[in-house]
């Protein structure tokens, strides 16, 4: 599970910047998960979650995921969309189907390619 060694270089990156601040505690880490990253939410979380425990500093910190909306680029007529993930939780099955846009807002076709959000980055850390 490659999460976990994604958690374990973000709680690495972490404590350098509690050492460089000479920071004794870490309250919240913010992160932006990217909707095309390849990252799996939960088992990311649950790997930070379980890693913190062995560091002092970030044993108590909240971890805070975001994940902005996927925007995409329509390939016929050029224009760039944010199109949110559309879940049906009454229906797991059509998860797949769901979360893939069906057709551009402007001109209604369907070549849609999503761009960016494959980013894993932290963007604040609340210290003491």
């Amino acid at each position: 599970m490659h999460e976990m060694s994604l958690a374990q270089s973000l709680i690495e990156q972490i404590l350098t910047l509690v050492k460089e601040h000479g920071s004794v505690r870490v309250n919240r880490v913010v992160v932006t998960l990217g909707p095309f990253s390849g990252v799996v939410r939960d088992s990311f979380e649950f790997g930070f979650n379980i890693l913190k425990q062995g560091q002092e500093p970030i044993r108590d910190a909240e971890l805070v995921l975001e994940t902005p909306d996927p925007v995409y680029i329509c390939l016929d007529c050029g224009k760039v969309s944010v199109i949110p993930f559309a879940l049906n939780m009454e229906q797991p099955d059509s998860f797949l189907k769901d979360h893939f846009p069906k057709k551009c807002p402007w001109c209604c076709l369907t070549r849609l390619s999503p761009q960016g959000g494959t980013e894993l980055i932290l963007n604040q850390i609340q210290m003491e």
